[in-house]
Order: C-alpha cells, then sequence, then structure tokens
C-alpha cells in the first residue's frame, strides 16, 4: 500500500506516524486499497467465520449494527484528522481535547494494545496452518516466531519490501476472499454431505436482540480504516478523498465478507465454523478438495505478513511520536543510522512475543474481543474528543462536519458502551474476556496517571492549548 522506508523524512509535526514517501500524492482509489488492506486479515476471516457459525442471521444483523458504527467511527476521525491536517493521530485530538492521559490511554489500549493481541492471533493462526501444510517440519511456534524476527529485521533495516507490494497483497487477499464466496454461495463446486447442525438464518435471534452480544465480534471486521487519516498531508483532495475512503472501504468489507461467511454455510455445519481454530482451512477444502488448504496458506502468509509489517513500521512510530512529547519513554525516541525507531521497533516485537509463547489457539476467539473492547475504547475517545472541540474550539475551520451532529457521536457511544458490556458471545467467555481487558486496561491507566502527575507534571485531564487557524 505504501512505501514508509523514508518515514522519518516525512514525519510531520508531533506525531511521527508513517506517511507515504512518495513523490505523488494517492488518489482515491489507492486510498480506498490502504484502508481494506489494513483490516483485512486472518483475525478478521476467523471472526465472521465463527461469527455466522454462532448466530447464524444473528451476526449478520451484528454485523450490519457492526457496520452503521463503523460509519460513525468515519466520521469522527474525518472531522478530527481534518481539523488538524498538519499532525493527525488519535492522540494529538485528544490532548487538545481532554488531556495527555485519555491521550495516552487512547493509543496505548486503542492501538498499541490491538496491535500486540491482534499480531499475536496472525501468528497462532498462521503457526496452525503451517503445522496443518508442513506437519512436524519445525517446533510448535517456531516458525511463526521466524516471520516476526524477519519482519523485525527488515524494518530496523528500513528496508521494508512487503510495503512496496502491499496493493498487489490486497488484490490477492480480496480476490481470494470473494472467489472463494462466490464458487460456495453460488454452489459452483460439488457440496459436500453437511454433519450436523446447519447454521440458522431464522429471525430469533433478531427480534429477541441476542444479536447484540455479537457485534463485539463483528467489529472486527471493520476495524482500523481510520488508519488513513495519518496520511492526510499525502493523499489528493483530502477534505473530500478522506471520509469517502473510510465509507467505502467498510461498505465494500461488509459486501465481501457478508458474500463470504454466507457463502460458508452451504459447505460447513454450524458446530464446524464455531468451534474450528481455524475454519477458513475447512471452508477452502470443503470448496476446493486438498487444493484448498494450499490457497489457504496462502492467503495466511499473505495476512500475516502484511499484517506483522504494518503494525511494526506504523506503531514504533506512533510511540516514537508520543515520546517526542513526553508521553512516553525518552528512549522510543532513539532511531538507527537508517532513520528508524528501533527502540520501540524491538518493544512492540518483544510484546507481541509475550502473549504468543503463555498462551494457545484456544485463546484467539477471546483476544480478538479483547482486541475489539479496546478499539471501541479509542473509538469512544475519538466521538468525545469531536464533542468537546466543537465546544472548545467552535471557530476552529473544519472542512468536514459530522452530519447530523451530535448524533452518530451520542449514538456511537451509546452503541460501543452497551456492546463492550455485552460483548461476550457466550457466559463461559465473559469472565476470561472482562479479566483479560480489564486487567491490561488497569496496568496502562495506572502508568498513564502516575506519568502525566509525576513525569509530565500537567493534570489528568489538562488539555493543550488550541491554536487559532
Amino acid at each position: 500500500m505504501t512505501d514508509i522506508t523514508n518515514t522519518r523524512d516525512v514525519i510531520s509535526g508531533s506525531t511521527a506516524t508513517p506517511y507515504l514517501s512518495a513523490a505523488k500524492k494517492i488518489g482515491l482509489l489507492s486510498m480506498i486499497s490502504i484502508c481494506i488492506g489494513l483490516v483485512v486479515a486472518q483475525g478478521a476471516m476467523i471472526s465472521g467465520l465463527q461469527g455466522i457459525g454462532i448466530g447464524g442471521s444473528a451476526f449478520i444483523a451484528a454485523m450490519v449494527a457492526g457496520l452503521i458504527i463503523a460509519h460513525f467511527n468515519a466520521m469522527s476521525f474525518s472531522e478530527l484528522s481534518l481539523m488538524f491536517p498538519e499532525e493527525g493521530t488519535l492522540a494529538t485530538y485528544t490532548q487538545k481535547a481532554i488531556g495527555h492521559f485519555p491521550a495516552i490511554i487512547s493509543v496505548y489500549a486503542g492501538y498499541i494494545l490491538v496491535g500486540i493481541l491482534g499480531m499475536t492471533v496472525e501468528l497462532f493462526l498462521v503457526d496452525a496452518i503451517l503445522e496443518a501444510v508442513f506437519p512436524g517440519l519445525m517446533p510448535p511456534k517456531f516458525l511463526a516466531l521466524l516471520i516476526l524476527l524477519l519482519l523485525c529485521i527488515t524494518n530496523l533495516y528500513g528496508a521494508n519490501i512487503f510495503a512496496k507490494v502491499q496493493n498487489l497483497i490486497v488484490v490477492v487477499m480480496v480476490g481470494a476472499i470473494l472467489f472463494i464466496g462466490i464458487v460456495a454461495i453460488f454452489d459452483l463446486a460439488p457440496i459436500p454431505e453437511i454433519t450436523g447442525p446447519q447454521v440458522s438464518f431464522g429471525m430469533e435471534g433478531v427480534t429477541n436482540g441476542s444479536f447484540i452480544s455479537l457485534i463485539a465480534l463483528s467489529m472486527w471486521l471493520f476495524v482500523g480504516a481510520e488508519f488513513i487519516c495519518p496520511m492526510i498531508n499525502e493523499v489528493k483532495n483530502p477534505t473530500k478523498n478522506i471520509p469517502a475512503s473510510m465509507h467505502i472501504a467498510v461498505t465494500f468489507i461488509f459486501v465481501m465478507y457478508v458474500i463470504f461467511i454466507v457463502g460458508a454455510t452451504h459447505f460447513l455445519s454450524a458446530e464446524t465454523l464455531a468451534t474450528s481454530d481455524v475454519p477458513y482451512i475447512d471452508y477452502a477444502i470443503a470448496v476446493f478438495g486438498p487444493t484448498g488448504m494450499m490457497v489457504a496458506a496462502v492467503m495466511a502468509l499473505a495476512a500475516t505478513f502484511s499484517s506483522a509489517n504494518t503494525i511494526l513500521a506504523a506503531l514504533p512510530r506512533m510511540l516514537y511520536g508520543m515520546a517526542e512529547q513526553n508521553q512516553s519513554f525518552p528512549i522510543l525516541k532513539k532511531v538507527n543510522r537508517f532513520g528508524a525507531p528501533w527502540v520501540a521497533i524491538l518493544l512492540m516485537a518483544f510484546l507481541i512475543m509475550i502473549p504468543f509463547l503463555a498462551l494457545s489457539i484456544d485463546y484467539v476467539i477471546v483476544l480478538l474481543i479483547a482486541a475489539t473492547l479496546s478499539y471501541l475504547l479509542a473509538y469512544i475517545i475519538a466521538h468525545i474528543d469531536v464533542i468537546v472541540l466543537r465546544r472548545r474550539a467552535p471557530n476552529r475551520a473544519r472542512p468536514y462536519k459530522t452530519p447530523f451532529y451530535p448524533i452518530p457521536q451520542i449514538l456511537g457511544i451509546i452503541a460501543m458502551i452497551y456492546v463492550i458490556i455485552n460483548s461476550s458471545p457466550t457466559p463461559e467467555m465473559a469472565s476470561q474476556i472482562f479479566t483479560f481487558f480489564g486487567g491490561i486496561l488497569v496496568v496502562i491507566g495506572t502508568i498513564a496517571a502516575i506519568w502525566v502527575k509525576l513525569y509530565m507534571k500537567k493534570g489528568l485531564f489538562e488539555a493543550d492549548e488550541i491554536e487559532a487557524n
């Protein structure tokens, strides 16, 4: 999608997040590709397939709700990013709206934690599929760690070879997902006899409201499109294209995944979809036979390399930018001779390794939902930023204004709080999810509070002055 090998040369303001280093600014189609490429991952495929197995039509309803929430999120990020086009991360907007404490929480919980958990899931999944394709070739988790190490090294050298072919990876991933879905949904391959209960498409799960418990799982199919916002100075006609790219991307993703997961119900039972650790492998094999394993392996590797590469390139630069503003450890400002924030890159790789080595693939759904809750928290903060800044800086230029303000922000906050409370697909998972998410959030919040009070010597909710424009 983007070439960020020379990121440090074009870092703007205090955010230090990746910008395109290409001489020409990118147009709407490439921006949509960036949004889609950041969202499409193995975790999303797993979420979709397990969700349809658990809920059937209720999960489709949850996806519709998730899509509406995603559009609300796109509205808030569009308004914020175009208000501060010279900067552009959630920490920047938040410190100007409600202070450095929530700004730190928003990035560490909403992006760093999500990156760690999301990458842990990707490594679990690629490890499982490589073991299935090459059984016993290497010790468990070895190949996945090797991939992480390889990408860590390439990012340290600033030679991000995968970024140069990111658009191609997106085309391959989207093409494969749509191809499998279309073949399955139109019964273009021989349909095997399905043993066990089939997916229910009755309306009971919709009418009784039980679909709400599946919205958190469905949200993993949409989160991340706002990563286009830090690239605001590198895109054509940002006032029009920033909002358009996010809205088009999440809508396209919705249609694509509906085709993908409904097609799966023609070939797999509800039990297989809901309980399989890697249901898209079962799906590919059911549709294409033995060749399906190789198709699934290519998809898994492409998704993992793309996701890991993005995380190891983008998030360390967020940490670098926060360190520049004294919001994080000064050592994270260190760069090597290639201009890469090497301490931050190594830290991210280390933090990803901890849950990957400590947990097992059985925790995939728990990790996905916990990561989604972290994302939802960041989105809640973004909606609050919009509302506060409308009051604090009413005369600040807003090239994009949220339609029907403040309805999308209020509905978005209410919906996401409700989803967080009702996020567990089953009662058994609830304690695991909230213990995991709550424990990490308490740790991040405690460290952030101490940091702001003692190191930055600021009030927790003391907002920065907003310059006139």
